[in-house]
C-alpha cells in the first residue's frame, strides 16, 4: 500500500515541509508521529524517506536528548527543496498536517488528552462523550445526545481533528464571551 500523498519525494517533502515549520529539533519517534496525525503517509514510506534525507543531507542529526536519542533538523538544502517543491502537494493538506502536528507537539508537551465515545440509546439516539485532560486532571467532560449513528461520528470526527478549538469554543460560550459567534 502506498501513501495517499503519492511518490516517496512528495513524502520527502511532506515530512521536509512539517519540519521546517515546526523550526525544532525533533527525535525520529515524535517525527513519525506527527507524520501519522494525518493519514496522508504510511509509516513505511516515512520510514525509507527518512533514511533517505539523512543520507542525501536534507535533514541532519544536530544533537541528543537527555534519553540519547538523536534530534534532527531541516539542512538549508532541505530547506530549498521544501520550499522549492511544496507546490507539488495541496496547500490544504500541508495546512492541515502542520495544524494537527503542532497541535499534536502542543498536547504532548502539557500532557493532554482527548477521548471521544458513542454509546447508543435504546430510543435509537446516541449519547457522545467529549472530554480533554491534562495531566490526568479533566479540563472539559460533555455528554451531548444526538439524533443518529452519523451525527454522533460527525461530532466524533470533528472534535479529533479539533479539541483546542472546541474547546476555547466552550469556554467562550460558558463564559458569556461570544461575540465571534456574531458578526459586528
Amino acid at each position: 500500500m502506498r501513501s495517499q500523498i503519492g511518490s516517496m519525494n512528495n513524502v520527502k517533502i511532506f515530512v521536509l515541509y512539517l519540519m521546517r515549520n515546526i523550526n525544532y529539533p525533533l527525535d525520529y519517534v515524535t517525527l513519525n508521529e506527527i507524520v501519522m496525525q494525518t493519514d496522508y503517509v504510511m509509516y513505511l514510506d516515512f520510514a525509507v524517506a527518512f533514511h533517505e534525507m539523512l543520507d542525501g543531507g536534507l535533514i541532519t542529526e544536530v544533537e541528543q536528548n537527555e534519553q540519547g536519542e538523536g534530534l534532527y533538523a531541516v539542512t538549508d538544502r532541505g530547506r530549498i527543496v521544501a520550499e522549492q517543491l511544496k507546490s507539488d502537494i495541496l496547500p490544504s493538506i500541508l495546512e492541515q498536517s502542520l495544524g494537527a502536528a503542532l497541535r499534536y507537539l502542543d498536547f504532548k508537551r502539557r500532557d493532554i488528552k482527548i477521548r471521544s465515545d458513542a454509546k447508543a440509546k435504546a430510543d435509537h439516539t446516541v449519547d457522545v462523550t467529549l472530554t480533554v485532560t491534562e495531566a490526568g486532571r479533566t479540563l472539559l467532560s460533555t455528554t451531548v445526545n444526538v439524533d443518529s449513528e452519523r451525527r454522533a461520528e460527525m461530532i466524533r470526527e470533528n472534535f479529533r481533528d479539533r479539541p483546542e478549538i472546541i474547546y476555547r469554543g466552550i469556554l467562550a460560550l460558558l463564559s458569556g464571551k461570544m461575540d465571534f459567534l456574531f458578526d459586528k
